[in-house]
């Protein structure tokens, strides 16, 4: 099966996308951080090593140090493609981070972003 080419995009030509989105609706970096770290089980240290690194999607969730468990609440669609839906364990988990960037942007409060 051949992988899909997100997964050889480096999370840091993304993540500037991520803040604009957030930003353009008056949310901050810092909090699209948080949820990327709360997603993640990374430090702010460690995501921005693999900002620095320009670390792919692939490596960025499989070294990722404890993913949240509760990141199996979020439901919706991404991209016309329901989440919960997704087999593909990395585009899921790249669906999941879509989505509560989404929900910030829309102006969801942080805690019921990160199944509070």
């Amino acid at each position: 099966m051949t992988k899909h080419k997100i997964y050889s995009m480096s999370f840091a030509s993304v993540y500037p996308h991520y803040v604009a989105k957030a930003e353009k609706k008056g949310r901050t970096k810092e909090e699209v951080d948080e949820i990327i770290r709360w997603h993640t089980g990374l430090s702010q240290a460690q995501l921005e090593e693999h900002l620095e690194e320009k670390t792919d999607f692939e490596t960025f969730f499989e070294e990722a140090p404890a993913l949240h468990p509760s990141r199996k609440l979020i439901k919706g669609v991404v991209c016309g493609v329901r989440v919960e839906d997704i087999e593909e364990p990395i585009m899921r988990e790249i669906r999941y981070l879509d989505k509560m960037v989404d929900e910030l942007a829309k102006g969801k409060a942080m805690e019921k972003i990160l199944r509070g």
